[in-house]
């Protein structure tokens, strides 16, 4: 059996995934929209601009409180399979993300986010705003989707270079060392 060459061991790097940090970004942008717009800065909570359920009585509150609490399961679940796909990754002996990739998925995921939730929970079933605090002004939720684009195309950027860098590095990596 010939000794592998130099374009086979390179053939064998197996790049990151993006899933795993998409995932992640997804999830801790769902904990910092709960934790942050929900709880410290009380400007709204899930279901707070739904008539049955005002802020302003026990059991509207209590509602709003258990509906935030099934959103904070929801991003968990996305923060736990980010995590899982991560160590899977792991497993497969893929390259580690550098930080510019990693942290791009994440910002990108936090965008990707916002805009869904933005566009669903704000505009489609309205049943929360950004500043529900203030009767829900349409310029408030227009800024949350713009930041939220913003997001999008900034964590994209900062993906594209960490891939690029990576990329690079696969070229000029001696394959003889540390890829085992």
């Amino acid at each position: 059996m010939a000794a592998p060459t130099t374009s086979d061991r390179f053939a064998a790097v197996k790049t990151p995934r993006v899933l795993p940090g998409v995932l992640l970004g997804l999830g801790l942008g769902g904990f910092i929209d709960g934790i942050v717009l929900h709880e410290i800065l009380q400007w709204h909570h899930m279901v707070s601009h739904v008539e049955d359920y005002p802020t302003d009585t026990l059991a509207g509150l209590q509602a709003n409180t258990v509906a935030d609490g099934v959103f904070h399961v929801a991003a968990w679940l996305l923060v736990m399979a980010g995590t899982t796909l991560t160590v899977l990754s792991w497993r497969e002996r893929r390259v580690a993300p550098n930080w510019s990739f990693h942290f791009g998925l994440l910002v990108m995921g936090w965008g990707i986010f916002n805009v869904i939730e933005g566009l669903i929970d704000h505009q489609i079933l309205q049943i929360h705003h950004v500043r529900d605090d203030l009767g829900a002004p349409l310029s408030w939720d227009i800024g949350f989707l713009i930041f939220s684009v913003l997001l999008v195309v900034v964590g994209w950027l900062l993906y594209k270079r960490g891939a690029r860098q990576l990329e690079s590095q696969s070229i000029t990596r001696d394959p003889s060392v540390g890829n085992r």
